[in-house]
């Protein structure tokens, strides 16, 4: 064995390895990228909690109470509503993960050492931030009488926290997981789009489109429609399958629901044209959308545990993802009943990622070769 060739070697590899951006970031890059990203995947803790916030008794007693529910910041009071009707239109909007409501005579009835009740609604259509909500809110509760003064911690022992759970009463993991899942699974158009374009490079096919006049922009228009509505077919189907087999209730509009998920195909394929513009084999351009769309959108888009709101950077990443946005607006629709005016925010994000990327395909794509 020779040391001097053997060094010769590692010389050789390093240099491959440094001018090779790819295995570069394969070797050194991509345990801490990995880390940082299954960090996010499992944890499954609620951060933060938005709360509406309906107190009709307003007294120092009410006013304490609350204090102490919120006092670590994990829950916060996000609007001060002044009816149910403007808690329920919060909560069906996803604008507050819960309502509270303290009726009138609530510090009389400590006072008098009655069971004083108090109502949480809670959001079903995410069951494990839900379930989570509702054990912190008894654990403060708690934690409030064990603080009181003996006289009055009697009373405040016998609080009746009722909780109502809206739109997924039995808080079934299933309700709220398929209709997350048509995120995932309708993200397949959008790769079958990135790959027929790889396929067209690789096999050599795309060589005789150099001599058509054909021109670039008709050329992805016209695959990306016909990989669209394709799409909705996938639509219609995977709805079906939610409806009849797990017999998840669709509350919503079927036309409005399909305008949205049409938006959201967009989105991913816009996403899926720009992939395909660096890559000239199927192998990369899959390991690329799964890499960087598909595994993300399943872990840390909101589909197991909520979107990490204090954390800037996972927020950001999280609402690059058309997934995100998707997630919301297919829970709401089915679960909630909302149409595309309750949900234009998150259908304007969609429409903006897919036109946008869209546009940047267009003006980076040349019908030659190399």
């Amino acid at each position: 064995m020779s040391i001097h060739r053997a060094l010769a070697i590692t010389r050789k590899e390093f240099r491959h390895i440094l001018r090779d951006p790819r295995t570069f970031f394969l070797v050194a890059m991509s345990p801490a990228f990995l880390l940082f990203l299954l960090s996010h995947i499992f944890a499954f803790d609620v951060e933060q909690v938005d709360l509406a916030l309906l107190d009709m008794d307003r007294t120092p007693l009410s006013r304490r109470y609350v204090a102490a529910l919120t006092a670590d910041g994990d829950l916060r009071i996000r609007a001060q509503v002044a009816s149910l009707d403007e808690m329920d239109r919060l909560l069906a909007a996803g604008e507050v993960d819960a309502g509270l409501v303290i009726p009138p005579g609530f510090e009389a009835d400590v006072q008098a050492g009655r069971p004083a009740q108090v109502q949480v609604a809670l959001d079903g259509a995410d069951p494990i931030a839900a379930s989570q909500t509702a054990a912190a809110l008894e654990q403060r509760t708690a934690a409030f009488a064990i603080r009181r003064e003996p006289a009055a911690a009697r009373g405040v022992e016998g609080l009746d926290l009722r909780i109502v759970v809206r739109y997924n009463p039995t808080l079934k993991s299933l309700m709220s997981m398929v209709p997350g899942l048509g995120a995932i699974v309708l993200s397949m158009p959008a790769l079958g789009l990135a790959l027929a374009l790889a396929r067209e490079k690789e096999t050599g096919s795309f060589e005789g489109l150099i001599a058509t006049p054909v021109r670039g922009a008709e050329y992805l228009l016209g695959k990306t429609a016909a990989y669209l509505i394709s799409g909705l077919l996938g639509v219609v189907l995977a709805w079906l399958v939610a409806v009849l087999y797990f017999r998840v209730p669709f509350r919503g509009d079927l036309l409005a629901y399909l305008i949205l998920a049409a938006d959201y195909l967009l989105a991913g394929m816009g996403f899926s044209l720009f992939i395909a513009n660096f890559t000239r084999s199927q192998q990369t351009t899959m390991l690329l959308v799964l890499t960087v769309f598909f595994a993300p959108s399943f872990f840390i888009a909101g589909l197991i545990a909520p979107v990490d709101i204090r954390d800037l950077v996972s927020r950001l990443i999280a609402y690059s993802l058309p997934a995100t946005h998707f997630i919301t607006i297919s829970r709401s629709v089915f679960l909630k009943g909302l149409g595309i005016g309750d949900l234009w925010l998150p259908a304007l994000m969609l429409l903006g990622m897919g036109t946008g990327g869209l546009i940047v395909s267009l003006l980076l794509f040349r019908k030659k070769l190399g």
